[in-house]
């Protein structure tokens, strides 16, 4: 493990985290009333006593949970920033990139130089021919351009891992962006073209090739775009997956010269898996009718855009005065120093986390998680047995997968190794290239060589939790196990009702409407009867229209579809963790803290986990954008599928909430 000699006083923040022991009641709003607004009533107080600062769009408890775990990492970090470490050593190379981050004085005296060389290289391409080279070696420090590609595993053969080539190329995130007509859209389409515009020149260029770049970067990206599969499309596993051999991909895209591109890349591909072919094959035809220069600008741009936020501030503040402001509604940038421990982090991340598991992460809290994770599958298998709607014979498949999890706790048995990784003090720029060239290289290293199960997906000091369908794993780094997540002091109805539900939602991931066409093995296999598929499809469709109803903002509605597997896993986290709960003495027991019963508690825990303020214009963007649903409907549009709830706060018919009980939800 790595050491450091940092302090171990705990920090103002740290302390009110770990301070309660149950719910806070403080965080509610008592004048609102449970059964009409249960958001409001449980995290009103919170959202008023945390009124948002002008350096977030949204705010809420995971944010605040990130915000402690970034004063935790940057301490450890400044630590090894200001000792003289070994040449080449871990610490020296922590060290070294966090006080890259931090030197404005250099970042903006060194202005656009280091862009230059990576610019002055697309700027000597000679003709179409060289694309295929270049396009190859862009990817390999970490830049994509008309599409992504990555190396993992195969999903229907998920022990070995193959190259996959998937739709990409548009930079503002979604192709909505480049489609819809609306007024705001129109806005944020030309506010993009101001940002391509400064940024380019910013790096050196005129304004009159600015404009010509604005103009080529919109043609091809909106090209793009339009081929592009919806948001919705792509969360069906079978409609992207389409394995081909070499010679497949080369009739399907012709103008790219697939062999130099793999040789490039020190790849020798027989099959690989085309996600979206349309869009690979469109790929070939806007490099046919796109002149060489509006190919140069539009490779540009990709180095610039992505450059930007490394770069002296005039950059900075332009790429967030787009992707900040424009689209977020953020008025204010992040402090540097969050910033610059966001970068260690991406670039460094297990080498942090050593550190950071090893202060702040006792046994104790992995020990109690184990035992958790425990209950709550052993939940899972009794609802799974109970459903009235599925067959004996997928049931019993769905406890294979169910058994056979591998369960994620805390941190990884065995550490990355970054002795590979230089780090050098020239600029921040070139580290970053480096790092990403460093990562691009760990990840082709996988190609056609077995899956490792055992490799973790997130950093221990990530906040976060997940479920990966090829693996049949479910993982939960060491930050999220941290109040109002999990407090090993508190009494159980608030640990079950926040991080009990949070495991439940992970292990529900694997039956959703992605994750339940994985098998035990992680292969993308039909192991349900064509009954209980069609059941399962009509119980997951009222779901999506009690969603679709729900108006987020003015008239804009959620998007059940695009949403529904994450509602699915809220609505079964819920229902496995209540039923895990129920087996813990407490939860017999008729003693009120604060006012509350058990049963309340733990209602009131899980709706903690999602307060938070937002802005308008983050509602607009996640709404288009994020596969989960806002805070918000995470508890008001989860709650009324749940019966414990109701009888928990004697909800009536009278209560706006109420859902009569032959239209809701009920699938695992």
């Amino acid at each position: 493990m790595i050491t450091t000699s940092c302090g171990s006083k705990e920090s103002k923040k740290e302390a009110e985290l770990n301070s309660s022991k149950g719910i806070d009641v403080s965080n509610l709003d008592t004048a609102a009333v449970p059964g009409n607004d249960f958001y409001q009533y449980a995290c009103g107080g919170w959202m008023a006593s945390h009124p948002l600062k002008p350096e977030h769009a949204r705010f809420g408890t995971f944010d605040q949970l990130r915000d402690n775990n970034q004063e935790q990492v940057k301490g450890l970090i400044e630590e090894l920033s200001k000792t003289k470490s070994a040449e080449h050593s871990i610490p020296q190379k922590i060290g070294t990139l966090y006080s890259l981050a931090m030197d404005s004085v250099k970042l903006n005296e060194q202005k656009a130089e280091p862009l230059k060389p990576y610019l002055e290289k697309i700027e000597s391409l000679k003709d179409k021919k060289e694309l295929s080279k270049a396009i190859a070696e862009l990817y390999k420090k970490g830049f994509d351009t008309f599409f992504s590609a990555y190396v993992y595993a195969d999903d229907k053969n998920s022990s070995m891992n193959i190259f996959h080539i998937n739709q990409g190329g548009y930079n503002m995130g979604d192709r909505d962006y480049y489609l819809d007509r609306d007024a705001h859209s129109q806005e944020i389409r030309a506010k993009y073209v101001e940002l391509i515009e400064k940024l380019f020149v910013l790096s050196g260029y005129s304004e009159k090739q600015a404009k010509e770049a604005s103009a080529a970067v919109m043609k091809i990206e909106t090209a793009l775009a339009k081929i592009a599969y919806s948001r919705e499309k792509l969360r069906d596993p079978e409609a992207n997956y389409h394995k081909a051999s070499l010679s497949e991909l080369q009739t399907e895209s012709p103008v790219i010269d697939w062999k130099t591109y793999f040789s490039t890349l020190g790849l020798t591909v027989g099959t690989l898996n085309i996600g979206q072919p349309e869009p690979i094959a469109e790929v070939s035809k806007i490099i046919n009718s796109s002149s060489l220069n509006e190919i140069k600008y539009y490779l540009s741009w990709n180095i610039i855009d992505e450059a930007a936020s490394y770069l002296s501030d005039d950059f900075v503040n332009a790429s967030f005065d787009f992707y900040g402001k424009t689209l977020s509604g953020t008025p204010e940038l992040k402090p540097r120093w969050k910033r610059a421990v966001t970068a260690v982090n991406g670039s460094l991340g297990e080498a942090v986390g050593q550190m950071y598991v090893e202060k702040y992460f006792p046994p104790a809290s992995k020990e109690k998680m184990v035992s958790l994770v425990k209950n709550l599958q052993v939940a899972l298998g009794e609802r799974i047995n109970a459903l009235e709607w599925m067959s004996p014979e997928t049931k019993a498949k769905a406890q294979e997968k169910l058994a056979t999890f591998h369960v994620k706790i805390g941190y990884p048995d065995k550490w990355r190794d970054y002795s590979k990784l230089e780090i050098e003090n020239d600029s921040y720029f070139a580290n970053i290239v480096r790092s990403n060239a460093f990562e691009v290289d760990y990840m082709l290293g996988k190609f056609e060589k077995p899956v490792d199960k055992d490799e973790w997906l997130m950093t221990p000091q990530t906040v976060n939790a997940y479920y990966n369908p090829v693996t049949n794993e479910i993982c939960f780094p060491a930050a999220i196990l941290q109040p109002p997540f999990f407090n090993p002091e508190a009494d159980d109805a608030v640990n079950y009702g926040a991080i009990g539900v949070v495991i439940g939602h992970e292990m529900t991931h694997g039956f959703d409407d992605q994750g339940r066409q994985y098998d035990k093995d992680g292969n993308l296999k039909a192991w349900w009867t064509d009954d209980d598929a069609k059941k399962f499809k009509d119980r997951a469709d009222v779901l999506v229209k009690f969603f679709d109803n729900i108006v987020v903002l003015d008239t804009v509605h959620a998007n059940g579809q695009y949403t529904l597997g994450e509602n699915i896993a809220d609505q079964g986290g819920l229902q496995v963790s209540w039923q895990a709960f129920q087996k813990v003495p407490e939860a017999k027991s008729k003693e009120k803290i604060d006012g509350f019963t058990p049963a309340q508690r733990f209602f009131l825990s899980y709706a903690t986990v999602w307060a938070g303020n937002i802005r308008n214009e983050e509602i607009l963007r996640l709404t288009k954008m994020d596969s989960h649903s806002l805070g918000r409907w995470r508890v008001n549009g989860a709650l009324p599928q749940i019966k414990a709830w109701y009888e928990a706060f004697s909800i009536t018919p009278e209560n706006k909430m109420y859902l009569p009980e032959e239209k809701r939800v009920a699938i695992w």
